[in-house]
Protein backbone atom coordinates (compact mmCIF):
# COMPACT_ATOMS: atom_id res chain seq x y z
CA UNK A 1 0.00 0.00 0.00
CA UNK A 2 1.62 3.49 -1.25
CA UNK A 3 1.03 5.81 2.14
CA UNK A 4 1.26 9.59 1.66
CA UNK A 5 2.05 11.65 4.61
CA UNK A 6 2.40 15.19 5.78
CA UNK A 7 5.62 16.74 5.34
CA UNK A 8 7.01 19.54 7.75
CA UNK A 9 8.95 18.45 11.54
CA UNK A 10 5.77 19.98 13.49
CA UNK A 11 3.74 16.83 11.77
CA UNK A 12 6.28 14.39 11.26
CA UNK A 13 5.41 12.13 14.39
CA UNK A 14 1.52 11.72 13.61
CA UNK A 15 2.30 11.16 9.92
CA UNK A 16 4.42 8.41 10.82
CA UNK A 17 2.64 6.69 13.16
CA UNK A 18 -0.73 7.31 10.52
CA UNK A 19 1.65 5.57 7.59
CA UNK A 20 2.33 2.96 10.32
CA UNK A 21 -1.72 2.29 10.56
CA UNK A 22 -2.32 2.69 7.25
CA UNK A 23 0.60 -0.17 6.16
CA UNK A 24 -0.62 -2.83 8.94
CA UNK A 25 -4.43 -2.79 7.05
CA UNK A 26 -4.54 -5.09 4.22
CA UNK A 27 -4.67 -3.50 1.10
CA UNK A 28 -8.64 -3.49 -0.18
CA UNK A 29 -8.82 -1.77 -3.69
CA UNK A 30 -12.44 -0.46 -2.82
CA UNK A 31 -12.07 1.20 0.54
CA UNK A 32 -10.17 4.41 1.32
CA UNK A 33 -8.77 5.50 4.51
CA UNK A 34 -7.56 8.64 6.36
CA UNK A 35 -6.09 8.94 9.73
CA UNK A 36 -7.02 12.31 11.59
CA UNK A 37 -4.89 13.55 14.66
CA UNK A 38 -6.33 14.60 17.73
CA UNK A 39 -7.99 18.25 16.23
CA UNK A 40 -9.43 16.02 13.43
CA UNK A 41 -7.09 17.43 10.33
CA UNK A 42 -5.97 14.44 8.02
CA UNK A 43 -2.65 13.09 8.43
CA UNK A 44 -2.44 10.22 6.35
CA UNK A 45 -4.17 9.00 3.53
CA UNK A 46 -4.38 6.06 1.09
CA UNK A 47 -4.43 6.37 -2.45
CA UNK A 48 -8.62 4.97 -2.99
CA UNK A 49 -9.10 7.71 -0.76
CA UNK A 50 -7.59 10.49 -3.34
CA UNK A 51 -9.77 8.77 -6.03
CA UNK A 52 -12.71 8.59 -4.37
CA UNK A 53 -12.75 11.98 -3.13
CA UNK A 54 -11.01 13.37 -6.40
CA UNK A 55 -8.80 14.98 -4.00
CA UNK A 56 -4.31 14.87 -4.49
CA UNK A 57 -2.94 14.10 -0.63
CA UNK A 58 -1.32 17.69 -1.33
CA UNK A 59 -5.64 18.75 -0.92
CA UNK A 60 -5.86 16.36 1.74
CA UNK A 61 -3.10 16.45 4.53
CA UNK A 62 -3.51 18.95 6.65
CA UNK A 63 -7.15 20.45 6.03
CA UNK A 64 -10.07 19.95 8.55
CA UNK A 65 -11.33 16.81 7.86
CA UNK A 66 -15.16 17.93 8.27
CA UNK A 67 -15.02 21.20 7.06
CA UNK A 68 -13.48 19.60 3.76
CA UNK A 69 -15.66 16.37 3.23
CA UNK A 70 -18.49 16.28 5.48
CA UNK A 71 -21.84 17.57 3.74
CA UNK A 72 -25.76 17.01 3.64
CA UNK A 73 -27.73 15.61 0.83
CA UNK A 74 -28.09 19.19 -0.71
CA UNK A 75 -24.38 19.78 0.01
CA UNK A 76 -23.86 22.13 2.32
CA UNK A 77 -21.76 21.46 5.59
CA UNK A 78 -22.99 19.29 8.65
CA UNK A 79 -23.32 21.14 11.70
CA UNK A 80 -20.56 19.45 13.98
CA UNK A 81 -23.64 19.02 16.35
CA UNK A 82 -25.58 16.89 13.94
CA UNK A 83 -22.60 15.22 12.58
CA UNK A 84 -22.45 11.23 13.70
CA UNK A 85 -18.67 10.79 12.57
CA UNK A 86 -18.04 14.06 14.69
CA UNK A 87 -19.69 12.95 17.47
CA UNK A 88 -18.22 9.50 17.49
CA UNK A 89 -14.53 11.12 17.07
CA UNK A 90 -14.75 13.94 20.16
CA UNK A 91 -16.06 10.69 22.13
CA UNK A 92 -13.53 8.66 21.31
CA UNK A 93 -15.37 5.47 20.46
CA UNK A 94 -15.83 3.23 16.86
CA UNK A 95 -18.88 4.29 15.10
CA UNK A 96 -19.94 3.97 11.63
CA UNK A 97 -22.60 5.42 8.99
CA UNK A 98 -24.06 4.17 5.80
CA UNK A 99 -24.81 6.59 2.16
CA UNK A 100 -23.59 9.86 3.74
CA UNK A 101 -22.50 12.62 1.37
CA UNK A 102 -19.12 13.55 0.81
CA UNK A 103 -17.94 16.41 -1.13
CA UNK A 104 -15.65 15.61 -3.50
CA UNK A 105 -12.81 18.21 -5.34
CA UNK A 106 -14.53 18.38 -8.63
CA UNK A 107 -17.35 19.78 -6.19
CA UNK A 108 -20.02 16.86 -6.72
CA UNK A 109 -21.58 14.73 -3.83
CA UNK A 110 -20.44 11.16 -3.49
CA UNK A 111 -22.44 8.94 -1.07
CA UNK A 112 -20.06 6.67 0.79
CA UNK A 113 -20.32 4.23 4.00
CA UNK A 114 -17.81 4.97 6.91
CA UNK A 115 -16.55 4.14 9.54
CA UNK A 116 -14.10 5.83 12.52
CA UNK A 117 -12.29 4.16 14.87
CA UNK A 118 -10.04 5.93 17.54
CA UNK A 119 -6.26 5.35 17.69
CA UNK A 120 -2.91 6.63 18.76
CA UNK A 121 -1.13 8.30 16.03
CA UNK A 122 2.23 9.68 18.47
CA UNK A 123 3.52 9.72 21.60
CA UNK A 124 0.78 10.33 23.87
CA UNK A 125 -1.22 11.55 21.01
CA UNK A 126 -4.63 10.56 20.21
CA UNK A 127 -6.13 10.53 16.39
CA UNK A 128 -8.76 8.09 14.29
CA UNK A 129 -8.65 6.06 11.44
CA UNK A 130 -11.36 6.72 8.84
CA UNK A 131 -12.48 3.84 6.44
CA UNK A 132 -14.65 5.20 3.24
CA UNK A 133 -16.16 2.41 1.14
CA UNK A 134 -18.99 2.72 -1.91
CA UNK A 135 -21.94 0.34 -1.05
CA UNK A 136 -22.58 -2.14 -3.30
CA UNK A 137 -26.39 -2.83 -3.72
CA UNK A 138 -26.25 -6.19 -1.52
CA UNK A 139 -24.73 -4.61 1.10
CA UNK A 140 -27.33 -1.85 1.29
CA UNK A 141 -29.89 -4.38 1.22
CA UNK A 142 -28.67 -5.99 4.38
CA UNK A 143 -29.09 -9.67 5.68
CA UNK A 144 -32.69 -11.28 5.58
CA UNK A 145 -34.38 -10.91 8.86
CA UNK A 146 -33.87 -13.97 11.10
CA UNK A 147 -31.58 -15.47 8.77
CA UNK A 148 -27.99 -16.48 9.60
CA UNK A 149 -25.43 -13.99 10.35
CA UNK A 150 -23.98 -12.97 6.95
CA UNK A 151 -19.93 -12.57 5.96
CA UNK A 152 -18.36 -9.59 7.41
CA UNK A 153 -18.54 -6.77 4.42
CA UNK A 154 -14.85 -5.22 3.58
CA UNK A 155 -15.91 -2.33 5.61
CA UNK A 156 -16.78 -4.00 8.37
CA UNK A 157 -13.39 -6.37 8.16
CA UNK A 158 -11.41 -3.48 8.15
CA UNK A 159 -13.24 -1.73 11.16
CA UNK A 160 -12.74 -5.37 12.79
CA UNK A 161 -8.81 -5.05 12.06
CA UNK A 162 -8.18 -1.33 12.79
CA UNK A 163 -9.90 -1.54 16.45
CA UNK A 164 -8.30 -5.17 17.17
CA UNK A 165 -4.73 -3.00 16.63
CA UNK A 166 -5.72 0.23 18.64
CA UNK A 167 -7.36 -1.92 21.89
CA UNK A 168 -4.30 -4.43 21.98
CA UNK A 169 -1.19 -2.09 21.15
CA UNK A 170 -2.63 0.25 23.89
CA UNK A 171 -2.04 -2.13 26.85
CA UNK A 172 1.26 -3.92 28.07
CA UNK A 173 -1.16 -6.15 30.22
CA UNK A 174 -1.15 -9.50 29.70
CA UNK A 175 -5.09 -10.59 31.26
CA UNK A 176 -5.92 -6.85 29.71
CA UNK A 177 -4.90 -7.67 25.98
CA UNK A 178 -6.46 -11.06 26.56
CA UNK A 179 -9.84 -9.52 27.96
CA UNK A 180 -9.99 -6.84 25.14
CA UNK A 181 -8.74 -9.58 22.44
CA UNK A 182 -12.09 -11.98 23.63
CA UNK A 183 -14.63 -9.23 23.99
CA UNK A 184 -13.75 -8.12 20.12
CA UNK A 185 -14.36 -11.63 18.48
CA UNK A 186 -17.08 -12.77 20.42
CA UNK A 187 -20.08 -12.09 19.41
CA UNK A 188 -18.85 -10.33 16.54
CA UNK A 189 -17.44 -13.80 14.39
CA UNK A 190 -18.28 -16.81 16.77
CA UNK A 191 -20.08 -17.87 20.40
CA UNK A 192 -17.20 -19.14 21.78
CA UNK A 193 -13.86 -17.76 21.88
CA UNK A 194 -10.46 -20.21 23.60
CA UNK A 195 -7.34 -19.05 24.22
CA UNK A 196 -4.23 -21.49 24.74
CA UNK A 197 -0.87 -19.70 25.74
CA UNK A 198 2.48 -20.84 26.26
CA UNK A 199 4.23 -20.14 29.15
CA UNK A 200 7.94 -19.06 29.22
CA UNK A 201 8.29 -23.07 30.98
CA UNK A 202 6.82 -24.05 27.62
CA UNK A 203 4.11 -25.35 29.28
CA UNK A 204 0.45 -25.21 27.56
CA UNK A 205 -2.16 -23.31 29.70
CA UNK A 206 -6.36 -23.18 28.41
CA UNK A 207 -6.21 -19.43 29.77
CA UNK A 208 -9.42 -18.36 28.71
CA UNK A 209 -12.91 -20.11 27.00
CA UNK A 210 -15.77 -17.96 27.03
CA UNK A 211 -19.71 -17.98 25.73
CA UNK A 212 -21.61 -15.52 24.82
CA UNK A 213 -24.70 -15.48 26.82
CA UNK A 214 -28.15 -13.02 26.48
CA UNK A 215 -25.87 -10.29 25.73
CA UNK A 216 -22.56 -10.48 28.34
CA UNK A 217 -19.33 -12.82 28.08
CA UNK A 218 -19.84 -15.68 30.43
CA UNK A 219 -16.18 -17.13 31.63
CA UNK A 220 -16.24 -20.67 31.66
CA UNK A 221 -13.81 -21.48 34.25
CA UNK A 222 -14.66 -25.46 34.18
CA UNK A 223 -13.19 -25.94 31.20
CA UNK A 224 -9.78 -23.56 31.61
CA UNK A 225 -6.72 -24.75 32.88
CA UNK A 226 -3.26 -26.76 32.20
CA UNK A 227 -2.90 -28.75 29.01
CA UNK A 228 -1.25 -31.79 28.03
CA UNK A 229 1.92 -31.77 26.18
CA UNK A 230 1.77 -30.97 22.70
CA UNK A 231 2.23 -33.84 20.67
CA UNK A 232 5.26 -32.77 18.15
CA UNK A 233 3.82 -35.48 15.27
CA UNK A 234 0.06 -34.88 15.62
CA UNK A 235 -1.93 -33.69 12.47
CA UNK A 236 -4.71 -32.12 14.93
CA UNK A 237 -6.40 -28.42 14.03
CA UNK A 238 -5.08 -27.35 17.51
CA UNK A 239 -1.90 -29.39 17.75
CA UNK A 240 -0.76 -28.32 14.40
CA UNK A 241 -1.61 -24.80 15.73
CA UNK A 242 0.16 -24.93 18.93
CA UNK A 243 3.29 -25.89 16.97
CA UNK A 244 2.79 -22.72 14.64
CA UNK A 245 1.53 -24.59 11.67
CA UNK A 246 -1.32 -22.55 9.40
CA UNK A 247 -4.94 -22.04 10.55
CA UNK A 248 -7.70 -24.08 9.64
CA UNK A 249 -11.37 -25.56 10.52
CA UNK A 250 -12.30 -28.25 12.51
CA UNK A 251 -15.45 -29.40 14.12
CA UNK A 252 -16.49 -32.46 16.67
CA UNK A 253 -15.97 -34.92 13.45
CA UNK A 254 -12.40 -34.46 13.58
CA UNK A 255 -12.28 -35.53 16.97
CA UNK A 256 -14.82 -38.55 16.75
CA UNK A 257 -11.88 -41.31 16.01
CA UNK A 258 -9.57 -42.74 18.26
CA UNK A 259 -7.21 -39.75 19.80
CA UNK A 260 -3.89 -39.95 18.83
CA UNK A 261 -2.59 -37.30 22.02
CA UNK A 262 -4.50 -36.56 25.39
CA UNK A 263 -4.90 -32.90 23.12
CA UNK A 264 -6.98 -34.60 21.29
CA UNK A 265 -9.32 -36.18 24.41
CA UNK A 266 -9.38 -32.42 25.66
CA UNK A 267 -10.47 -31.10 22.45
CA UNK A 268 -13.19 -33.79 22.21
CA UNK A 269 -14.23 -32.74 25.66
CA UNK A 270 -14.33 -28.98 24.90
CA UNK A 271 -16.74 -29.82 21.33
CA UNK A 272 -19.17 -31.97 23.79
CA UNK A 273 -19.25 -29.34 26.66
CA UNK A 274 -19.72 -26.09 24.39
CA UNK A 275 -21.89 -27.79 21.37
CA UNK A 276 -19.42 -26.11 18.96
CA UNK A 277 -20.23 -27.32 15.59
CA UNK A 278 -18.46 -25.04 13.56
CA UNK A 279 -14.76 -23.93 15.09
CA UNK A 280 -11.59 -22.18 13.12
CA UNK A 281 -8.40 -22.59 15.09
CA UNK A 282 -5.23 -20.28 14.18
CA UNK A 283 -1.87 -19.97 15.99
CA UNK A 284 -0.97 -16.93 17.98
CA UNK A 285 2.99 -16.17 16.90
CA UNK A 286 5.15 -14.05 18.86
CA UNK A 287 8.29 -12.12 16.83
CA UNK A 288 10.67 -15.27 17.78
CA UNK A 289 8.03 -17.83 18.88
CA UNK A 290 4.78 -19.28 19.03
CA UNK A 291 2.57 -17.98 22.53
CA UNK A 292 -0.26 -20.05 21.79
CA UNK A 293 -2.96 -20.45 19.54
CA UNK A 294 -6.78 -18.84 19.50
CA UNK A 295 -10.01 -20.91 18.78
CA UNK A 296 -12.98 -19.52 17.55
CA UNK A 297 -16.56 -21.36 17.54
CA UNK A 298 -20.00 -21.51 16.83
CA UNK A 299 -22.73 -23.46 18.61
CA UNK A 300 -25.63 -20.95 18.16
CA UNK A 301 -25.28 -19.47 15.00
CA UNK A 302 -26.02 -21.52 12.40
CA UNK A 303 -23.18 -20.92 9.95
CA UNK A 304 -20.61 -22.80 9.37
CA UNK A 305 -17.07 -21.43 8.99
CA UNK A 306 -15.85 -20.74 5.61
CA UNK A 307 -12.41 -21.08 4.40
CA UNK A 308 -12.31 -17.54 3.52
CA UNK A 309 -13.03 -16.45 7.04
CA UNK A 310 -9.67 -17.91 8.09
CA UNK A 311 -7.53 -14.95 6.50
CA UNK A 312 -9.16 -12.69 8.97
CA UNK A 313 -8.74 -14.71 12.06
CA UNK A 314 -4.80 -14.69 10.68
CA UNK A 315 -4.39 -10.97 11.12
CA UNK A 316 -6.40 -11.01 14.02
CA UNK A 317 -4.21 -13.59 15.76
CA UNK A 318 -0.81 -12.11 14.09
CA UNK A 319 -2.29 -8.68 16.01
CA UNK A 320 -2.91 -10.50 19.58
CA UNK A 321 0.55 -12.29 18.93
CA UNK A 322 2.36 -8.88 18.58
CA UNK A 323 0.57 -7.35 21.76
CA UNK A 324 0.93 -10.29 24.09
CA UNK A 325 4.82 -10.38 22.94
CA UNK A 326 5.03 -7.24 23.81
CA UNK A 327 3.32 -7.52 27.29
CA UNK A 328 5.38 -10.31 28.35
CA UNK A 329 8.50 -8.67 27.10
CA UNK A 330 6.96 -5.77 29.13
CA UNK A 331 6.31 -7.87 32.41
CA UNK A 332 9.92 -9.73 32.23
CA UNK A 333 12.07 -6.29 31.83
CA UNK A 334 9.58 -4.90 34.63
CA UNK A 335 10.78 -8.18 37.01
CA UNK A 336 14.16 -7.68 36.04
CA UNK A 337 14.08 -4.03 37.14
CA UNK A 338 12.73 -4.35 40.23
CA UNK A 339 14.60 -7.67 41.46
CA UNK A 340 17.51 -5.19 40.91
CA UNK A 341 16.03 -2.36 42.77
CA UNK A 342 14.89 -4.34 45.35
CA UNK A 343 18.33 -6.00 46.08
CA UNK A 344 20.18 -2.94 46.03
CA UNK A 345 17.42 -1.72 48.49
CA UNK A 346 19.67 -2.15 52.26
CA UNK A 347 18.27 -4.47 55.51
CA UNK A 348 17.91 -2.24 58.13
CA UNK A 349 20.24 -1.96 61.06
CA UNK A 350 19.47 -3.55 64.83
CA UNK A 351 19.47 -0.67 66.92
CA UNK A 352 18.59 -1.06 70.73
CA UNK A 353 15.49 0.81 71.89
CA UNK A 354 14.86 2.35 68.15
CA UNK A 355 12.04 0.60 65.77
CA UNK A 356 12.99 0.99 62.10
CA UNK A 357 10.80 -0.13 59.14
CA UNK A 358 10.74 0.37 55.15
CA UNK A 359 8.63 -0.28 52.27
CA UNK A 360 9.29 0.04 48.69
CA UNK A 361 6.39 -0.32 46.30
CA UNK A 362 7.12 -0.33 42.26
CA UNK A 363 5.05 2.19 40.32
CA UNK A 364 2.14 0.29 38.92
CA UNK A 365 2.11 1.12 35.51
CA UNK A 366 5.57 2.47 34.11
CA UNK A 367 7.35 0.02 32.03
CA UNK A 368 10.11 0.73 34.11
CA UNK A 369 11.22 1.09 38.11
CA UNK A 370 12.09 4.27 38.90
CA UNK A 371 15.09 5.45 41.52
CA UNK A 372 13.08 6.00 44.66
CA UNK A 373 15.46 5.03 47.40
CA UNK A 374 16.12 4.65 51.14
CA UNK A 375 18.65 3.84 53.49
CA UNK A 376 19.96 3.17 57.52
CA UNK A 377 23.42 2.15 58.41
CA UNK A 378 25.57 2.79 61.54
CA UNK A 379 28.26 5.46 61.53
CA UNK A 380 31.71 4.70 63.39
CA UNK A 381 30.81 6.96 66.51
CA UNK A 382 27.34 4.76 66.62
CA UNK A 383 25.18 7.32 65.32
CA UNK A 384 22.71 6.10 63.06
CA UNK A 385 22.39 7.26 59.35
CA UNK A 386 18.77 8.04 57.41
CA UNK A 387 18.50 8.51 54.08
CA UNK A 388 15.23 9.01 51.59
CA UNK A 389 15.94 9.80 48.10
CA UNK A 390 14.63 10.17 44.45
CA UNK A 391 16.55 9.82 41.17
CA UNK A 392 14.93 11.93 38.62
CA UNK A 393 13.68 9.99 36.18
CA UNK A 394 11.58 5.83 35.70
CA UNK A 395 13.96 3.38 33.98
CA UNK A 396 17.02 1.52 34.69
CA UNK A 397 19.07 4.48 34.49
CA UNK A 398 17.61 6.40 37.26
CA UNK A 399 17.69 2.79 39.36
CA UNK A 400 21.64 2.70 38.49
CA UNK A 401 21.82 5.80 39.76
CA UNK A 402 20.02 5.77 42.48
CA UNK A 403 22.68 2.92 43.40
CA UNK A 404 25.74 5.05 42.57
CA UNK A 405 24.26 7.52 45.02
CA UNK A 406 23.66 5.37 47.43
CA UNK A 407 26.76 3.97 47.72
CA UNK A 408 28.59 7.39 47.21
CA UNK A 409 26.71 8.91 50.12
CA UNK A 410 27.75 5.73 52.08
CA UNK A 411 31.41 6.04 51.23
CA UNK A 412 31.37 10.17 52.29
CA UNK A 413 29.24 9.65 55.96
CA UNK A 414 31.83 6.98 56.78
CA UNK A 415 34.67 8.77 55.85
CA UNK A 416 33.96 11.98 57.42
CA UNK A 417 31.92 13.16 60.55
CA UNK A 418 30.71 16.06 59.24
CA UNK A 419 27.08 17.81 59.35
CA UNK A 420 24.61 16.47 57.19
CA UNK A 421 24.94 19.56 54.84
CA UNK A 422 28.60 19.40 54.57
CA UNK A 423 27.98 15.65 53.15
CA UNK A 424 25.02 16.85 50.78
CA UNK A 425 27.85 19.04 49.28
CA UNK A 426 30.26 16.63 48.57
CA UNK A 427 27.62 13.82 46.64
CA UNK A 428 26.47 17.14 44.87
CA UNK A 429 29.69 18.58 43.27
CA UNK A 430 30.36 14.62 42.70
CA UNK A 431 26.38 13.76 40.82
CA UNK A 432 27.54 15.30 37.39
CA UNK A 433 30.96 13.73 37.29
CA UNK A 434 30.50 10.16 38.61
CA UNK A 435 27.35 9.30 38.75
CA UNK A 436 24.81 8.38 35.79
CA UNK A 437 22.16 10.30 37.91
CA UNK A 438 20.96 13.81 36.26
CA UNK A 439 19.32 14.90 39.34
CA UNK A 440 18.10 14.18 42.16
CA UNK A 441 16.37 14.83 46.17
CA UNK A 442 17.34 13.88 49.23
CA UNK A 443 17.06 14.12 52.84
CA UNK A 444 19.53 12.82 54.74
CA UNK A 445 19.57 12.44 58.76
CA UNK A 446 21.75 11.78 61.49
CA UNK A 447 19.98 10.28 64.52
CA UNK A 448 22.08 10.61 67.84
CA UNK A 449 21.25 9.28 71.01
CA UNK A 450 21.61 12.07 73.60
CA UNK A 451 22.82 9.94 76.31
CA UNK A 452 19.88 10.78 78.35
CA UNK A 453 17.48 8.75 76.57
CA UNK A 454 16.53 11.43 74.34
CA UNK A 455 16.86 11.08 70.68
CA UNK A 456 18.23 14.05 68.44
CA UNK A 457 17.40 13.79 64.71
CA UNK A 458 19.87 16.64 62.31
CA UNK A 459 19.16 16.60 58.82
CA UNK A 460 19.43 18.48 56.05
CA UNK A 461 17.11 18.58 53.02
CA UNK A 462 18.03 18.73 49.17
CA UNK A 463 14.76 19.51 47.45
CA UNK A 464 12.86 16.88 48.56
CA UNK A 465 8.98 16.46 50.58
CA UNK A 466 10.02 17.10 54.41
CA UNK A 467 9.89 14.36 56.92
CA UNK A 468 6.75 14.26 58.54
CA UNK A 469 7.32 14.10 63.00
CA UNK A 470 4.48 12.67 64.96
CA UNK A 471 3.52 12.61 68.31
CA UNK A 472 1.98 9.48 70.19
CA UNK A 473 -0.72 11.65 70.84
CA UNK A 474 -1.58 12.10 67.33
CA UNK A 475 0.26 15.74 67.12
CA UNK A 476 2.23 15.70 64.20
CA UNK A 477 3.87 18.37 62.10
CA UNK A 478 6.25 18.55 59.09
CA UNK A 479 9.93 19.29 59.45
CA UNK A 480 10.66 22.07 56.59
CA UNK A 481 13.70 23.31 58.20
CA UNK A 482 17.14 22.52 56.65
CA UNK A 483 15.80 22.81 53.16
CA UNK A 484 17.78 23.78 50.00
CA UNK A 485 18.29 22.91 46.47
CA UNK A 486 18.04 19.52 44.89
CA UNK A 487 21.18 17.53 43.32
CA UNK A 488 22.50 17.91 39.52
CA UNK A 489 21.78 21.52 39.13
CA UNK A 490 24.84 22.48 39.04
CA UNK A 491 24.85 25.66 41.28
CA UNK A 492 26.68 25.16 44.66
CA UNK A 493 24.31 26.07 47.10
CA UNK A 494 24.52 27.31 50.79
CA UNK A 495 23.05 24.12 52.39
CA UNK A 496 22.05 23.88 56.09
CA UNK A 497 21.14 21.60 59.02
CA UNK A 498 17.73 21.55 61.36
CA UNK A 499 18.06 19.81 64.20
CA UNK A 500 14.99 18.21 66.10
CA UNK A 501 14.97 16.87 69.80
CA UNK A 502 11.94 13.82 69.25
CA UNK A 503 9.33 13.40 71.93
CA UNK A 504 9.36 9.98 73.76
CA UNK A 505 7.53 7.19 71.61
CA UNK A 506 7.27 9.38 68.85
CA UNK A 507 7.43 8.26 65.19
CA UNK A 508 9.42 9.85 62.35
CA UNK A 509 8.27 9.57 58.50
CA UNK A 510 10.53 9.60 55.49
CA UNK A 511 8.59 9.27 52.15
CA UNK A 512 9.24 10.51 48.48
CA UNK A 513 6.66 11.64 46.50
CA UNK A 514 4.95 8.93 45.27
CA UNK A 515 3.18 8.73 48.50
CA UNK A 516 1.65 12.35 47.95
CA UNK A 517 1.84 13.75 44.87
CA UNK A 518 -1.14 12.85 42.08
CA UNK A 519 -2.22 14.06 38.64
CA UNK A 520 -5.94 15.21 40.74
CA UNK A 521 -4.65 16.82 43.39
CA UNK A 522 -2.69 19.63 44.32
CA UNK A 523 0.43 18.36 46.91
CA UNK A 524 -0.48 20.39 49.59
CA UNK A 525 -4.06 18.04 49.20
CA UNK A 526 -1.72 15.15 49.46
CA UNK A 527 0.91 16.61 52.17
CA UNK A 528 -2.23 16.75 54.37
CA UNK A 529 -3.95 13.96 53.56
CA UNK A 530 -0.41 11.81 54.86
CA UNK A 531 -0.42 14.29 58.15
CA UNK A 532 -3.95 13.07 59.17
CA UNK A 533 -3.74 8.87 58.64
CA UNK A 534 -0.09 9.04 60.13
CA UNK A 535 -1.56 10.98 62.95
CA UNK A 536 -4.71 8.41 63.19
CA UNK A 537 -2.02 5.36 63.18
CA UNK A 538 0.26 7.07 65.61
CA UNK A 539 0.12 4.36 68.51
CA UNK A 540 -0.19 1.18 66.09
CA UNK A 541 3.19 -1.26 65.70
CA UNK A 542 5.17 -0.10 63.23
CA UNK A 543 4.92 -2.59 60.50
CA UNK A 544 0.88 -1.86 60.70
CA UNK A 545 1.68 2.12 60.77
CA UNK A 546 3.67 1.44 56.86
CA UNK A 547 1.30 -0.83 55.66
CA UNK A 548 -1.76 0.80 56.37
CA UNK A 549 -0.32 4.65 55.39
CA UNK A 550 0.52 3.81 52.13
CA UNK A 551 -2.85 1.82 51.49
CA UNK A 552 -4.47 4.83 52.94
CA UNK A 553 -2.42 7.76 51.56
CA UNK A 554 -1.25 6.80 47.85
CA UNK A 555 -3.31 8.04 45.36
CA UNK A 556 -4.79 5.32 43.28
CA UNK A 557 -3.95 7.78 40.22
CA UNK A 558 -0.42 7.81 40.75
CA UNK A 559 1.83 6.20 38.56
CA UNK A 560 5.16 6.57 40.55
CA UNK A 561 7.27 4.45 42.78
CA UNK A 562 6.89 4.94 46.91
CA UNK A 563 9.96 4.43 49.36
CA UNK A 564 8.83 4.49 52.74
CA UNK A 565 11.24 4.91 55.66
CA UNK A 566 9.84 4.93 59.15
CA UNK A 567 11.41 5.59 62.74
CA UNK A 568 10.25 4.98 66.42
CA UNK A 569 12.44 6.60 68.80
CA UNK A 570 11.68 4.82 72.60
CA UNK A 571 9.97 6.00 75.56
CA UNK A 572 12.06 7.31 78.74
CA UNK A 573 11.57 4.43 80.60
Amino acid sequence: MIVQSAGGNAGRQPADEAERLLRELPDIPDAGMYVVDDQGRIVGTNPRAETLLARSAGELLGQDAHNLLHRDGRGQTVPRARCLMMQAFLSGRTAQGEREWFERGDGSLLPLSWLITPCRIGEGVRGAMVVLHSPGPAEAAGPEPGGPAAPLSELDRLALLAETTTRLTSTLDVEEALRRLLHLVVPRLADWAVVDLISEQNEVWRTAVVHHENGVLVDREDLAGPMPPVPQDSPMPLSRALRGAASALAGPEDYQGPPDSAVAVVQRELFRETGIHSAAIAPIRGLREVLGALTLGRSEQPRPFAPAELSLLDDIARRAGLALDNARLYQRQRRVAETMQRHLLPQLPRVPGLEMAARYVPAPHSSQVGGDWYDAFILPNSVTALVIGDVIGHDLDAAAGMAQLRNMLRAYAWSHQEPPSRIVDRLDRAVARITEASMATLVFARLEDTGDRRWRLRWTNAGHPPPLLVCPDGRSRFLEAGHGLLLGTGITPSRSDAVALLPPLSTVVFYTDGLVESPGRSIDEGLDRLRRHAAALAQRPLDVFCDRLLDRTRPADNDDDVALLVLRVPGRD
